[in-house]
């Protein structure tokens, strides 16, 4: 339901506003006229000039109708004013109206979580002994450890290899002062004897390192080898992940696109049908009620 008389025919609002003009002003003529009605005129006599104190201005015999006159000038341009203002609004609204896309965007994929297995250390690998191996490379770590620290350099055997061909078969020692004694050394080992018992102890140290080095290396293998399995596992958990998530995005951004497309689509057939009602809007005239059709077209006729 309409409140105003906006149709395809009548007055432009260019004619509307000048009615309106016209209205307003011969409204306020009559409202001059009326303003200064009064009751009396008063004059004053000095020696034989009249002066005029105050001019007489009696109602007008035709006041009602004037004033019916002012009425109807002021109700027409109510009229057309109310029109005039409805058009803008109509036109503000439409141009004010915001597009609005109904249908929400496509929710951005849930992605798939993957957990990985934790790569293993040394101390998982020396767990994979059985107990026999683990007591076995114990031992053999102490035997390399103790033969090693005699054998080796600043080691007891070499300190008396070292020594041995540096001994003298008699020293002296002085007992009293200033009076020396002899004193024997007897020497208890060759340096055959001695060389004999480093070739024992170096080969027991061989053999002991060599079970030691068996066992890390051996370890070493079981974490290389138990690391590799996993990186392959967690590598095909990841791929499969990763081809599920590739999947989903493809379809979002494939959902994405279409509603963009669409949403862009209904935004132009928005603006499109936004504009064709601005037009139409545009294109409306006052259809003039009859009641006010007399004093309009008084002043149209004027105004041709």
């Amino acid at each position: 339901m309409t409140n105003h008389s906006l149709s395809a025919k009548g007055l432009s609002l260019s004619q509307a506003q000048s009615v309106s003009n016209l209205c307003n002003q011969a409204s306020r003529d009559i409202e001059f006229k009326l303003a200064n009605i009064n009751n009396a005129s008063k004059t004053l006599k000095i020696g034989e000039t009249q002066y005029i104190e105050t001019q007489a201005n009696p109602l007008p015999d035709n006041v009602v109708d004037m004033l019916i006159q002012k009425a109807e000038l002021h109700a027409t341009q109510a009229f057309l004013m109310e029109n005039i203002k409805a058009k803008d609004e109509m036109l503000k609204r439409i141009k004010n109206q915001p597009f609005q896309y109904t249908i929400p965007a496509p929710e951005y994929p849930e992605l798939e979580e993957v957990q990985l297995t934790d790569l293993v250390d040394e101390s998982w690998g020396w767990n994979q002994l059985s107990v026999a191996e683990r007591n076995e490379f114990i031992s053999a770590e102490a035997h390399a450890a103790h033969y090693g620290q005699f054998i080796h350099k600043k080691g007891t055997l070499d300190r008396l290899r070292s020594e041995l061909p540096t001994l003298k078969t008699l020293e002296w020692i002085e007992v009293e002062a200033g009076k020396k004694t002899p004193l024997e050394v007897n020497i208890h080992h060759t340096i055959d004897q001695l060389s004999e018992v480093h070739e024992r102890i170096a080969k027991l140290h061989r053999e002991a390192e060599q079970r030691v080095n068996y066992f890390k290396a051996k370890v070493k293998n079981l974490v290389t080898s138990e690391n590799a399995r996993i990186s392959k596992e967690n590598a095909d958990i990841q791929s499969e992940a990763n081809a599920i998530n590739e999947g989903r995005m493809d379809a979002y951004r494939s959902a994405r696109m279409k509603w963009s497309d669409d949403s862009r689509k209904a935004s132009m057939e928005f603006e499109a049908s936004r504009q064709r009602e601005t037009e139409r809007i545009a294109a409306l005239r006052i259809e003039v009620d009859a009641r006010f059709k007399a004093t309009v077209d008084s002043f149209l006729s004027k105004m041709n």
